[in-house]
């Protein structure tokens, strides 16, 4: 297969690369000279070493055309593709009318491009939503406009831009921008009890959603989920006043944060969607086939007013529906359906996109992850993409040309690449450099932003037209290079080795600084091994392994059983035994890493963070090859993990005891090898401390000795203030004393 990257196209590629070959040399040959110097770890956790990237340009719909901040969010400037020269400045905080913010922390542009929604101030609630000020400006008149009083969560335009619903306590209210009106669209919304417009905490952690509401594309509707969660139970966390932040109100007594969060096999919220039709004010709720255990985590408008599309999912997860409502009538109908033995994958929502005659769809029916062709019936048009790989993401649809644009691991799980399929149903690389490519097309796809890295050079990012021209290059990281030359850098290695099953697994190697093959060094892995995840990937980075690797350590990273891109059933033989295989595959990585000559194998440590701090703790109580293990903020028994992303692989604890059984570091804690380091966050809202307290409980009672730190009100990213370089100083030291 011949790539636009390669013979004459792969000119423009180089030219965009040769900034990085002087890090390159260093990654492949080390550096020798007597001012090489060990990577920072401050630097590291504060992000300095961080390579630089440029956000996607959101296109206009001439496809011409984008807009982009400037000026420190100051301006927001209008471009042109073809020559990255500024053509307008649509908004500018100094020259817009009753602008009475000095910057903006984001913006949305309004379907029809006449307006923008400004937000300052956001104020984060969970992992993905947040509340903010916001502000609508009307581009022709230069005109600031406060949208409400307050804060407000989760605005969204019509699609003429002439009116937002945002959600505010819980219900949706509705401004229309004309007249200056707002109106409140319900009314039952109460904190802890009934939500509309924005998802409860299972749905936006799990189906990775902020957002439940949708217009109708003539502007005559909007549809919206509630979520009545007063049946799931509360859950307390304590806040004291610490320090960053300084919460003073709690300086004498503790406060308490409390939310619903149901575990595995508790009731869930009870969801419905209803519309609310603008002209009379009426409100309908949608009959949908689905019973009260079943997710609702989607409603789409198509192109079409008539057709509401609604997403469900049983409570199982194996069987996922579109269905299609008529807003007006309330009624609607199962057009499509996929069903898996284990379960679907929820990300396949997020690649149906509907268009006039037809939608696309995502699915592993075949045995990998491929783009199909539906008609708006329901009818299957033809499937887009075949082969013993998967597709990795969704980029779009060119009606002029009739190419579907899309990413895939299709030469190797490690790698990624850009395609199209054309009209005869051909499959042409885009971009397809050895490593990581990433592109966003203008909305004509006649331009992309192409974002490539690999092991060896940090992100690239160039825009190029489609005959795969660079038009010219965004970021080079020519400054992070520069910082870095005097640094000591290890490269990665990949590796595979076989299982006993005859399965082989991929890996990567960084050999410490100075290595000597006559000598035996220790060894860290590290690994995050939940279902789907990946590790593995042919990709720059710069973290606390280089440093661990500057240190002596020799650090090793290992893809295990049921990781990502590597088709549906390696992926789902995890299924309703979570973290046995996958434990089981880090205890075989490590053996097979020990008959290595220059590995000492009394001296191997396993680390990782939440699904990876709980695998760690599955391979110190299975097995006896570890003498160091690191688990941060792991959940120690499925029981106590929350229903949709457990019940989703293990289904719930009654239909499947045997397996929570298997799967539980708490059950077997009495089985704990090695010394241990286990930490939390005291308000981890995700993995509860719960998780790490009832572990550590059972260690006492069984008189095992162990180390943990706490970190007070930190969150399931443990940050804030001086939080995350104590946490990783910690660790490192950790390593050393122990190893």
């Amino acid at each position: 297969m011949i790539c636009l990257f390669n013979s004459v196209k792969k000119k423009n590629y180089i030219q965009m690369k040769k900034t990085g070959i002087a890090l390159t040399l260093l990654f492949a040959v080390g550096i020798t000279a007597e001012a090489a110097q060990a990577p920072d770890l401050k630097k590291i956790v504060t992000g300095e070493y961080r390579a630089a990237s440029v956000p996607e340009f959101h296109s206009l719909l001439d496809g011409e055309h984008y807009l982009a901040p400037a000026d420190n969010n100051r301006m927001i400037v209008k471009y042109s593709y073809k020559t990255g020269s500024p053509v307008d400045t649509l908004f500018n905080v100094a020259k817009a009318r009753e602008c009475t913010f000095d910057a903006f922390a984001g913006y949305e542009l309004s379907p029809d491009e006449s307006q923008l929604l400004i937000y300052t101030d956001p104020e984060s609630i969970y992992r993905r939503s947040y509340k903010a000020r916001y502000y609508t400006f009307e581009i022709r008149r230069n005109l600031v406009k406060s949208l409400s009083e307050g804060k407000q969560q989760a605005p969204l335009f019509s699609p003429n831009g002439r009116m937002v619903a945002f959600v505010r306590d819980n219900n949706i209210f509705l401004k229309k921008l004309d007249y200056g009106t707002e109106s409140q669209i319900t009314t039952d919304g109460k904190k802890n009890e009934v939500i509309n417009g924005v998802p409860d905490w299972v749905y936006e952690e799990e189906f990775s959603m902020n957002q439940a509401m949708s217009w109708a594309p003539d502007n005559s509707a909007l549809a919206y989920i509630k979520f009545n969660e007063s049946g799931v139970k509360e859950y307390p966390m304590q806040l004291f006043r610490g320090q960053a932040p300084d919460l003073k109100e709690y300086e004498l007594y503790p406060g308490e944060f409390s939310y619903k969060y149901p575990v595995a096999g508790e009731e869930n919220s009870k969801v419905s969607v209803h519309t609310f039709h603008v002209e009379n004010k009426v409100t309908k709720k949608i009959k949908v086939q689905a019973d009260d255990q079943d997710y609702i985590p989607r409603v789409r408008f198509t192109q079409d007013p008539s057709k509401l599309a609604i997403m469900t999912f049983n409570r199982h997860q194996n069987l996922f529906r579109l269905h299609f409502a008529n807003p007006g009538s309330g009624v609607s109908k199962v057009v499509l359906q996929d069903e898996n033995d284990a379960y679907v994958n929820p990300d396949n929502m997020d690649q149906i996109n509907f268009y006039p005659e037809f939608f696309t769809f995502m699915s592993e029916k075949s045995g990998y992850r491929h783009l199909y062709q539906y008609g708006m019936s329901g009818a299957l048009m033809r499937q887009l993409t075949k082969g013993n790989w998967d597709v990795t993401d969704y980029y779009g649809y060119d009606p002029k040309t009739k190419a579907f644009y899309f990413q895939a691991a299709k030469e190797s799980p490690l790698r990624r690449e850009v395609y199209k399929v054309d009209a005869k149903g051909q499959i042409l690389p885009v971009a397809a450099e050895k490593g990581t490519n990433k592109a966003h097309f203008s909305d004509n796809f006649r331009y992309y932003q192409l974002y490539f890295t690999d092991t060896e050079t940090p992100m690239q990012v160039s825009v190029k037209d489609d005959k795969g021209k660079t038009l010219r290059v965004l970021e080079t990281n020519e400054g992070l290079q520069r910082r870095l030359q005097n640094t000591t850098l290890s490269k990665k290695e990949f590796f595979q080795f076989a299982l006993p099953t005859g399965e082989k697994l991929n890996g990567y190697l960084m050999k410490p600084a100075g290595f000597n093959a006559s000598k035996k060094y220790p060894v860290v892995m590290v690994q995050y091994s939940g279902p789907g995840s990946q590790q593995v990937l042919d990709r720059w980075g710069m973290d606390w392994t280089q440093y661990l690797a500057s240190q002596g350590f020799m650090v090793a990273c290992v893809d295990g059983r049921g990781t990502g891109a590597r088709g549906a059933e390696f992926e789902r033989q995890t299924y309703r035994r979570l973290g046995v295989k996958e434990s089981e595959d880090q205890i075989a990585a490590a053996r097979y890493l020990a008959t290595l000559p220059y590995v000492d194998g009394a001296r191997m440590a396993i680390w990782g963070w939440s699904f990876g701090g709980y695998n760690t703790l599955m391979a110190l109580t299975g097995g006896d090859v570890f003498k160091v293990g690191i688990a941060v903020a792991p959940v120690t028994d499925w029981k106590f993990y929350d229903s949709v992303y457990t019940e989703r692989y293990m289904r719930t604890p009654k239909e499947n005891k045997e397996g929570y059984m298997a799967a539980s570091a708490l059950e077997r804690a009495g089985n704990l090898k090695g010394k241990l380091l286990i930490i939390t966050g005291s308000a981890d809202d995700n993995v509860h401390p719960q998780n790490t307290y009832e572990f550590t409980e059972a260690l006492v009672q069984k008189d095992i000795p162990f180390d943990m730190h706490v970190y007070t009100n930190r969150n399931h990213f443990i940050n804030g203030g001086n939080t995350s370089l104590h946490l990783y100083r910690k660790m490192a030291d950790y390593l050393k004393t122990n190893l």
